[in-house]
């Protein structure tokens, strides 16, 4: 461990040479002693770890050192031992933000060796945090938390960079298992919030009766249950960003109080009077297009040009060429390292297979089949019999299987129309074709036969 540096500025020798001799006890510490508060600060280069100061110096007064002390440097503590007993000075002192007061008598060694003590260990435990959130910053690049180099999923980069320089809203959309969350999360700790809190809220695992105390909190009282304070996590996340996903389940009135919370940058609690200030920055996310949802009037419209910001539409799995073959092999890497296996390749054949897929599941689907090929394979390398698709999806690739054109068309669009709630405007949107041509296959039974 190093060395802990420990500077104490004293006029009076004796009493200087104390309190060295007292703290020189611990053979963790370094103690350099200064009479005069010009040459503490001319020796603050040599980056002490903690300072204590008398009051009353020849050339400074404790206020004044302390504030010359911040301006080098705001977060290095302070200790103030002071022979004056003052409450005023002492309160003063505290409220500018020193470490410790110690009034000079027959307890102060002690008083100063306890204090030391708890300044250390604040210390190491902020270092821990700030390297844990480094680590953090790490884990979440952009290349390392989003695995895959198609065109489609570089764009995506791009768009998540721009995002991460400013405090702009960002909405993320996408199929399920695309990893919103995982980008949500990229923005925040690439973003100079990420020493902040990201908090994230999935919007359709929350009850409707609770939504509004989860996200805005409530008070003591406010309703039967509310036996304490509840803080909503509007406020955890203040400083930091707040990740809603699945926005699109928000009820219309729940809607209105989330517009007026990110127009006024406050909130007031359920039952509360007090208006609390907010800093937040907001990632909102939904599988659904919340343009059809405006225009459906499930979605308040104002609401929509409130969180849209900078809209990162992610692609869904099969638009993602080879990435699929990248994220298979890093799947099967991360379960075998977290189960103790040894290392599996993936022969041709599988690699083979795995491109023939759909994936409606996207990227989480992936997961699992691998997963579940890693511990079907025998062998050290995993075969194109060890990846089974669900039960619930065709194995079978178009190629495969003979069908007219007007069969492939009818499969195609019964697909999407179940993707999409049998939502016919919004399918004719995503095959590019008129909705006429759907209604019409309606109505001459071909869609009733295959979507059954």
């Amino acid at each position: 461990m190093d060395m802990y540096k420990i500077f104490i500025v004293e006029d009076d020798p004796w009493y200087g040479e104390i309190l060295e001799y007292h703290l020189s006890l611990n053979p963790d510490y370094h103690i350099t002693r200064f009479t005069k508060g010009k040459d503490l600060m001319a020796s603050l280069h040599q980056k002490p770890d903690l300072i204590t100061i008398d009051f009353s110096l020849p050339d400074f007064t404790g206020d004044k050192l302390y504030q010359q002390i911040r301006q080098y440097n705001e977060q290095l503590p302070v200790i103030v031992i002071s022979g004056q007993e003052e409450i005023n000075v002492a309160v003063n002192m505290l409220k500018m933000g020193v470490s410790d007061y110690l009034i000079k008598d027959e307890n102060t060694k002690d008083l100063l060796w306890n204090a030391v003590i708890r300044i250390r260990e604040n210390g190491q435990l902020k270092k821990e945090v700030e390297q844990l959130k480094e680590e953090l910053g790490q884990k979440y690049s952009f290349d390392k938390s989003i695995k895959g180099q198609s065109p489609a999923l570089k764009k995506i980069f791009s768009l998540m960079e721009k995002a991460s320089r400013t405090s702009i809203n960002v909405s993320v959309t996408g199929e399920t298992g695309t990893g919103k969350e995982l980008v949500a999360k990229a923005i925040h700790y690439n973003s100079e919030r990420k020493k902040k809190p990201f908090v994230a809220v999935n919007m359709a695992a929350i009850p409707r009766e609770l939504t509004e105390s989860e996200l805005f909190g409530h008070e003591k009282g406010a309703f039967t249950g509310a036996i304490a304070r509840k803080i909503g996590k509007f406020e955890e996340a203040h400083g930091g960003t707040l990740f809603l996903d699945e926005i699109a389940e928000l009820d219309l009135s729940v809607q209105s109080k989330l517009l007026r919370v990110l127009q006024e940058r406050e909130l007031i609690r359920v039952g509360g009077q007090d208006k609390v200030k907010l800093d937040i920055r907001l990632i909102a996310a939904t599988h659904k297009d919340l343009a059809a949802e405006v225009k459906k009037g499930t979605f308040r419209e104002d609401l929509y040009y409130r969180i849209i910001g900078l809209p990162i539409d992610l692609p869904p799995l099969r638009e993602r060429d080879h990435d699929v073959l990248i994220l298979a092999r890093f799947f099967a890497d991360e379960f075998t390292r977290e189960n103790k296996m040894p290392v599996l390749s993936i022969s041709q054949e599988a690699k083979e297979k795995l491109m023939q897929y759909n994936y409606p599941g996207n990227v989480r689907e992936l997961k699992a089949m691998i997963d579940l090929a890693a511990v079907m394979c025998d062998g050290n390398e995993i075969q194109a019999d060890d990846i089974s698709f669900p039960a619930s999806a065709s194995s079978e690739s178009f190629t495969t299987m003979e069908k007219t054109l007007r069969q492939y068309n009818c499969d195609i669009i019964s697909y999407y129309l179940k993707k999409y709630n049998n939502d016919v405007i919004l399918v004719a949107d995503k095959l590019d074709i008129g909705k006429s041509t759907i209604y019409k296959m309606m109505q001459t039974g071909e869609l009733n036969r295959t979507t059954g």
